[in-house]
């Protein structure tokens, strides 16, 4: 008798020890089934997760204060850690910026120096010392000289007043504006380049620079077709990477006796005026000026990934073509999407083969 609880149909019951009708071939196809689906389902979890976010992969400055983000340099002592300044006259202030977060987790007066004019520049020296480069010039090379400070970065990041050490800067050749200074990581050789529409010149300081007289600054390379708003040196000394407002050049350092290799992709970020190696050298870090500015990667010249240079014709990838790393994650996606499809098919197609010859 039909039973109206089932729609009209019985459900098939079995004794305890007995098989239900088919269920041979049905229990087959259901065991393989269920490996299938576990298999299917963990290539999907591989195919679409998303890539382990890279140490260093872009930030927005959150902190009010920083509204001319002028200068750039990674900590080496405190992992994703970046140092910043305004320019013009903002005061004796450093600015110490978690990566992870975007916020301000110290904030350095320095003292020991005099007022300053135009801070432009940061760098990272050997033992970890900063070196800060108040060498603009807006009113076109008429200061008599300008500063660089040195202090050493401090061990415990909290708002804290640090002595520095203050140098009086003149370049042989006369005055002139300039934004860019870097320190060599080995020699801790002072370095700046001028900023002229033209491309300026490299300026090479004393082997030690002194605090109680005038360092005279003197030019060893030239700086072809690029307005300078900044520089840095890769971490073992070896590649100079020049930027400015809207592009950079790579350069094989030789000492001082720099080689241009080609032009560097650039995110465009409106007015760009800071670079920075990561600590680890295998991304360049990007700034510009403004509130909430934002700070992008970009492969490192002979990174191993895709920095956009072109050795043989200088040019690069345009910067409106999209983020350097930006397009590994979706590549990854549309291969693994692929992959599952066709395991997916081979499977079925077994199963279906399966079935015709029972």
């Amino acid at each position: 008798m039909m039973d109206d609880r089932w729609g009209g149909w019985e459900p098939v019951r079995c004794e305890a020890g007995h098989a239900p009708p088919n269920s041979g071939r049905d229990g087959r196809l259901d065991g393989m089934r269920r490996p299938f689906a576990v298999l299917a389902a963990a290539l999907l979890m591989g195919a679409f997760a998303v890539p382990a976010a890279h140490a260093d992969d872009g930030f927005t400055i959150e902190d009010p204060r920083i509204t001319e983000s002028s200068g750039l340099a990674a900590s080496r002592q405190h992992p994703g850690i970046y140092w910043t300044h305004n320019d013009s006259d903002d005061g004796a202030y450093l600015y110490a910026v978690d990566s992870a977060t975007g916020e301000t987790v110290a904030t350095i007066t320095l003292t020991g120096v005099g007022t300053p004019r135009d801070v432009e520049a940061i760098s990272v020296g050997p033992d970890n010392e900063l070196w800060v480069g108040d060498i603009g010039d807006n009113l076109g090379g008429t200061w008599p000289h300008v500063w660089i400070y040195r202090l050493p970065e401090p061990k415990e990041l909290r708002d804290q007043t640090i002595r520095a050490t203050q140098y009086v800067v003149q370049y042989q050749g006369g005055a002139r504006d300039a934004e860019s200074l870097v320190v060599h990581p080995k020699t801790g050789r002072v370095y700046i380049a001028d900023k002229k529409e033209e491309g300026g010149q490299l300026f090479e300081g004393p082997a030690e620079l002194s605090a109680s007289g005038t360092n005279v600054f003197k030019p060893i390379a030239r700086i072809d077709n690029l307005q300078a708003t900044d520089a840095t040196l890769s971490p073992d000394g070896r590649k100079l990477v020049v930027r400015s407002y809207f592009g950079a050049f790579a350069y094989d350092w030789n000492g001082g006796d720099i080689k241009k290799t080609g032009r560097l992709s650039v995110p465009f970020l409106g007015q760009g005026e800071s670079v920075t190696y990561t600590a680890d050298g295998s991304r360049l870090m990007y700034g510009a000026e403004g509130s909430e500015s934002s700070v992008e990667p970009e492969d490192a010249p002979d990174s191993g990934g895709s920095s956009g240079s072109d050795s043989s014709s200088g040019e690069g990838s345009s910067a409106a073509a999209g983020n350097g790393g930006s397009g590994g994650g979706d590549g990854n996606v549309r291969t693994g999407a692929i992959a599952v499809a066709a395991v997916l098919a081979a499977l079925f197609g077994a199963s279906r083969l399966r079935r015709r010859s029972r």
